[in-house]
């Protein structure tokens, strides 16, 4: 176990206030989480931001076939143009799927993308960066990192030999 439940809370809390400070005047962000656990994730990042934050705040899940990248769906239409979107998943393990689902919001010519991930592995395959993140942990090659949601809250991230 490299996170347990109180430990991902403390971080996503403190994600939180590095996203509303480092947003000061920024008037709305669209936070977009991948499912499956991306979108819990963004869920307590909106949770926690909403006290800090004097700007609207929209979560939505996006939706991504890993097997066919190409297959990108919001769950509903939100306006992107020349909004600040947060793109939030719970790991960033190699970086595809995260890389995968900015191409189509860049699309719809937002003013900014920002990333935000639970844990990241320190051995991606894609050059993704993360603006936040509460955990970087180095694996070899033949580890993941597993992130564990029970009731819409982080029970745990735990490294998995693949």
């Amino acid at each position: 176990m490299v996170l347990d439940a109180s430990s991902a809370d403390k971080k996503l809390r403190r994600m939180a206030l590095e996203i509303a400070e480092r947003n000061e005047g920024i008037s709305e962000i669209i936070i977009i989480g991948i499912k499956e656990n991306g979108i819990f994730i963004a869920k307590k990042i909106e949770e926690y931001l909403r006290p800090v934050f004097a700007g609207i705040l929209h979560t939505v899940a996006l939706t991504i076939n890993k097997k066919n990248p190409n297959e990108v769906i919001l769950s509903e239409e939100v306006t992107l143009e020349n909004k600040l979107i947060l793109l939030v998943d719970d790991v960033a393990n190699s970086g595809k799927t995260m890389l995968y689902s900015i191409r189509p919001l860049l699309l719809q010519f937002p003013a900014q993308i920002q990333t935000l991930a639970l844990v990241e592995r320190t051995h991606k395959i894609f050059p993704i960066g993360l603006n936040y993140v509460g955990l970087s942990v180095s694996t070899t090659k033949k580890e993941t990192i597993v992130v564990s949601v029970k009731g819409g809250n982080v029970s745990g991230a735990y490294i998995k030999t693949v």
